[in-house]
């Protein structure tokens, strides 16, 4: 004989304060229907929330609502539920590095020990922690990750590569490459391949 699992009693709503579909419905939604694709249980209105806090991420929530066409109640709870499902990771204010003196931007290919996962673990964790580190990928080709350094001047990152980074666990070799200017920086993500998917509900 089959149990059937009984229920709390409580209603979920939806981000917009919605209630449910019925249990019976199908599950039409791709939130309701499980893990979505990237970007799949995005509609317009999320869309233009992350265009506008892209763009300016302090925009308060009467502005933000104004901006995308919403009254304040369902943006913030928009907002929320982007937060929550890890498409907004985050808010932080860009910083110009050259007026705080940082004049160099390096690029750094480390050769590393692929093979052994302890020692890519604690060159990881060592990378994590240095703070002159302001990015870092695993990439193809020729080297195991790239790292993106500032220092103040060359004198200063010489120091630091000699000091530091040469001293890192499982650290080979180094190829480094300098930025002569910055042509974009920091840019926001490009959204339009999602509305061009038809998401809007």
């Amino acid at each position: 004989m089959a149990l059937k699992k009984p229920t709390s009693g409580k209603t979920s709503t939806s981000r917009d304060g919605a209630a449910p579909p019925p249990a019976h419905a199908p599950a039409t939604d791709p939130v309701m229907a499980g893990e979505p694709a990237a970007g799949v249980a995005l509609d317009r209105y999320d869309l233009a929330i992350l265009d506008a806090l892209q763009a300016d991420a302090r925009l308060s929530n009467t502005d933000l609502a104004a901006r995308i066409g919403l009254s304040a109640a369902p943006t913030w709870r928009r907002v929320k539920w982007l937060e929550e499902q890890g498409y907004i990771t985050g808010y932080r204010a860009e910083i110009d590095r050259k007026k705080l003196g940082l004049g160099v931007l390096a690029f750094v290919r480390v050769d590393a020990e692929r093979n052994n996962a302890d020692a890519t673990s604690a060159l990881e964790a060592a990378i994590r922690a240095l703070p002159e580190v302001v990015a870092c990928h695993y990439i193809s080709g020729a080297g195991t990750v790239e790292l993106h350094v500032v220092a103040t001047d060359l004198d200063a990152f010489s120091r630091w590569l000699m000091q530091t980074l040469f001293k890192l666990p499982n650290v080979k070799d180094l190829h480094t490459s300098f930025s002569l200017g910055e042509v974009k920086a920091g840019g926001a993500l490009p959204l339009g391949h999602l509305r061009s998917r038809g998401s809007a509900r």
